[in-house]
């Protein structure tokens, strides 16, 4: 027995680190075959990400979006889930080490995603908004709904203007969707929850450090995005590099500076390290860890890795693939096939990625689609984007509750979940 009362089996033991994406499709693969699975991750549950700001906004309870580990892979025979935090790889002893215990391994999968990147300033760190977990959009929600309570409370015009005021910084899809729902939100919801504030004054700011919004998009989408969001009241800001936020005053590279008291941060993401696997020499950009064609780490044959951690430079992507979605699920099925003919000693299968489109929703009938054939934008992208996301949901409990509550709030031009279950403080750095 291991010290997580995980017990020794002749069948080959898989470690998979992580149960996002990449890690619950790998352990999909693998849990009819004769293979033992341990999936350790520090959540007991999966989080749809896609969906984290429609929790920062009220739009979604956080349980429709996150599903129990557990269950995914319920009533598989040689599948153990355990509920831990990894601290180190020992890769010569092909050993584990975690807050419970350790535990050997024949073949680790590395899976571990990526977490906010605030390249490494520490003011913008403590006084600013990350939006990569559950508990995050939690906090988001508490401080935007704290923050017009507060409003209410000053006599000072200024004060209240920046309490009222927002600024996302990162025009990729995250910062574009969380960009529109606060515009629906000023729009429909504002007015009639605190009639006796001038909510008209609320500022929606997008700050952008390139020439264009969505730059992983094509040009049509960008500017047919960058015109809904102007449409709803966001303003867009194009060629700002945001420096420095003090809790209330944002510097930037240009004249331009804003007061809020709300600044989300969605400029960027890096892989989450371990320790054992963060050697200078074994990281690529954004702490990535380079990968051949069958997802083997460089330097080992038993160690993988998949999605936002892995790097695989290929001609079409001499950076790696994306970090969505897509591609982690597409490595997840892919190494799960190739693990199975490792073990039965059979030639392994490269990793081709089947590009099937990228896609941002900017609110209510809005939303733009970039399909490998075809691009559209508008109401029938806003529902291709929502069959999408739904399709994509695990858990049918969590389908039929988000489709329920996109169908209320669309009627009712209402997000009920706008509650302060816990309230949040900004701690200052120190």
């Amino acid at each position: 027995m291991s010290t997580m009362n995980i017990p020794q089996s002749s069948f080959p033991r898989i470690i998979i680190i992580g149960g996002g994406f990449g890690g619950i499709a790998l352990a999909k693969k693998l849990c009819k075959k004769e293979v033992q699975v341990v999936l350790i991750d520090k959540n007991n549950y999966h989080t749809f990400q896609p969906l984290l700001y429609q929790v920062s906004t009220g739009g979604l309870e956080p349980d429709s979006i996150a599903y129990p580990i557990r269950k995914v892979l319920q009533g598989y025979s040689n599948f153990y889930f355990r509920l831990a935090e990894v601290e180190r790889i020992d890769t010569n002893g092909r050993m584990l080490q975690t807050n419970i215990g350790e535990i050997q391994y024949d073949y680790l999968v590395v899976a571990t995603g990526s977490e906010t990147n605030f390249f490494g300033n520490k003011n913008i760190e403590a006084m600013g908004m990350a939006m990569k977990s559950i508990p995050q959009s939690l906090n988001l929600r508490s401080l935007i709904l704290e923050n017009f309570e507060q409003a209410l409370l000053t006599d000072d015009l200024h004060e209240r203007d920046a309490l009222m005021n927002f600024v996302i910084v990162g025009g990729g899809p995250t910062g574009v969707e969380l960009a529109g729902a606060l515009a629906e939100i000023k729009k429909g919801i504002l007015p009639k929850d605190y009639p006796d504030l001038d909510t008209r004054r609320a500022q929606i700011n997008l700050v952008q450090g390139s020439d264009r919004i969505l730059p992983a998009m094509s040009e049509i989408a960008s500017s047919k995005a960058e015109r809904f969001l102007e449409s709803l009241g966001v303003n867009v800001w194009k060629d700002i590099r945001v420096t420095d936020y003090d809790g209330v005053h944002v510097s930037t590279d240009t004249d331009t500076s804003f007061d809020c008291a709300t600044l989300v941060w969605a400029a960027g993401v890096q892989a989450v390290r371990i320790e054992g696997l963060d050697a200078k020499e074994l990281l690529c950009r954004g702490g990535r860890l380079p990968v051949n064609q069958f997802h083997q780490v460089d330097g080992f044959k038993e160690i993988f890795a998949i999605g936002d951690v892995a790097q695989m430079e290929t001609e079409a992507f001499p950076h790696g693939h994306p970090m969505m979605a897509q591609p982690a699920m597409q490595q997840g099925e892919n190494l799960g096939e190739n693990l199975v003919r490792i073990v039965e000693n059979k030639p392994l299968k490269p990793f081709v990625y089947k590009d099937k489109g990228t896609m941002a929703t900017v609110g209510r009938n809005k939303a733009v689609v970039d399909l490998p054939r075809f691009k559209f934008q508008g109401v029938f992208a806003w529902f291709v984007w929502m069959f999408v996301h739904l399709y994509f949901l695990i858990g049918f409990r969590n389908r039929v509750v988000v489709f329920i509550n996109w169908v209320y709030n669309y009627i009712r031009f209402d997000r009920e979940a706008r509650l302060i279950i816990r309230p949040f403080k900004k701690v200052r750095a120190k």
